[in-house]
This record gives C-alpha cells, structure tokens and sequence, in this order.
C-alpha cells in the first residue's frame, strides 16, 4: 500500500466558493442517528474538525432541524469550515417520506431562513438547490413544477441581500447548470460514484467552469440506480490488493478522477469518519486506476 505524505487538509485542498477546504469533509445527513446522545454527535462533529475537516454538508430538513442545531453548537466561529446547506425540500415528520417538496421561489426563501436559525447564522456562506426532476426520492409534482430560471431568481435576490453567500445547484440536469451559469454556480452536488457515472458530462461542464463537484452517493446507496461501491468485484479486488477497506478504494478513486472534486461522506461513527479521511493519503497504481475506470 503507498500513501501520499500526510497533509493538514484531507485528501489535500481545492477551492469551494472562494475557499480552500479539505477535499474529503463530511455530510451531517447521519448525524440523526445519534439523536438520542447529541454529546455524542457533537463529539463526532469536533473530531472532524480536529482531523482537518474544513467543508461540512447539511440541510435544515436532516433530522427535522436536529443535523443544525448540533452544528451549531458543535463549530466555533474559530474553526473557519465552510457549512453549504442546502433547500428545494422541508421536513415531513410523519408522512410516508418524511420530505415533502417545497420548490415555489417561496418555499426556497422559507427554507432559507429556516436554516439561517437553525444553525445560529447571519449568512450562509453556499445554499444548493435541490432540484427534484432528476431523482432519486421525493419528486415534484403540481404547482412544485418550477422553472429553475424562477428558481434561480429568489437564489440571486437572497444573495444580493447578504442571506447566502454563494449558490450550488443538486441534482440537475446538464441543462439546468448551462442555463444556471450566468448566475455565479460555486458547486454542483448529483448522485456519482466509480461504479454510477451517468454525469460525465455535467462533470466535465463542471471543470472547464471551475465548479467544485461535490457527489453524493459517493460509495452508493440503498436505490437499486446507485448499488453500493463496495460490492463491486473490481473494488473489493483492489481493496483486497491494498489491504484497505473498499470504501477508501471508491473515495481514492473519486479524488484522483478529477481536481475540482469534493467529498462529503457521512456517517454517524467515528471509526468510519477516520477511516474515510485516510482515504485522503491513498495513492491508487496507475494500473488500479485504469481497472476502476473501465
């Protein structure tokens, strides 16, 4: 196994909004299973940054507010990390998804505000919007079928007025980012992964603009349309040659597929939080590289 020498930022550092920030940081969507010890979320949230996490990923709906509310207590104004949240979606508790669409310009400066006090802040400093025609999930339907050009006007106004910072864009179609351009796109966030790579093109889009891209489902999921990374055969072999986990094999890859890449993996366990930032020193053979591209 080769490691790359060890670095304060995991994984190195690439620019998100302006910023340098590690290249592996975490996403807050797991930190909901901790909901019955938030010490204990609040723990993991400092043990990330410790470890050099400087890029955290949330959204008010995660938990129904409880993903912010540990945020906020957990970073200090100190620790400079860069919090993108993220909107297009509000909290179900009860229903069948507990999401429910909210894609009306309304709804988005709703839900703007609604993570600005979730997470005790003045600005945040990137909001994503979640756009919902692309799937996987709650899906838009009626009077939450809006164009993303109404869209991106209430994200433009709410970052003329100081609200945001700086607007990504999540789960959008490679027409939706080339008529989002003008606007000023600091990320783009869709499902990508070494095994589910349907966005080359948005991905290349994403480069030649330099637009960090920040994939979730890095290391698959529970939907049938992004399987999980480490059961792939050309994954686990790679990690059984290196004598390291698979999951580190899909996010070394990810990391070296591309420079303007981001991750965010999530997780409710520090044992995992550690074990996905040691992916950052992990250096895949040219040959190993080639296998997992094909």
């Amino acid at each position: 196994m080769t490691r790359s020498p060890s670095t304060a930022l995991p994984g190195g550092s690439a620019l998100l909004a302006g910023h340098q920030v590690a290249r592996i940081g975490y996403g807050a969507m797991q930190l909901e299973r901790l909901r019955e010890d938030p010490k204990a979320a609040i723990g993991l949230v400092r043990r990330a940054v410790e470890a050099g996490v400087s890029h955290v990923d949330t959204a008010q709906f995660y938990g129904d507010g409880f993903a912010n509310d540990v945020l906020s207590r957990a970073l200090h104004a100190t620790d400079e990390v860069v919090v993108v949240t993220k909107v297009g979606a509000d909290s179900n508790p009860g229903g069948p998804i507990p999401l429910r669409p909210a894609q009306r310009p309304g709804d988005l400066r709703a839900s703007v505000e609604d993570n600005l006090r979730g997470l005790g802040a003045d600005r945040l400093a990137v909001v994503n919007l979640r756009r919902l025609g692309d799937g996987p999930g709650i899906e838009a339907d009626g009077d939450q079928v809006v164009p993303i050009e109404d869209q991106l006007a209430t994200m433009i106004a709410l970052r003329d007025e100081g609200k945001i910072g700086a607007i990504g864009l999540s789960g959008v179609t490679l027409d939706d980012l080339r008529t989002a351009l003008p606007a000023g796109i600091a990320c783009v966030q869709n499902a990508y992964n070494v095994i589910s790579r349907e966005h080359e093109d948005l991905l290349a889009l994403c480069i030649a603009e330099g637009i960090a891209w920040v994939p979730f489902f890095p290391l698959g999921s529970a939907f049938a349309r992004f399987p999980n990374v480490a059961d792939d055969p050309v994954v686990s072999d790679a990690a059984a040659t290196l004598g390291v986990p698979p999951v580190q094999i899909g996010l070394a890859w990810l990391l070296a597929h591309a420079p303007n890449v981001l991750l965010v993996p999530g997780t409710a366990s520090v044992a995992h939080l550690e074990e996905n930032l040691a992916a950052g020193d992990l250096v895949l053979p040219p040959t190993m590289i080639a296998a997992l591209d094909g």
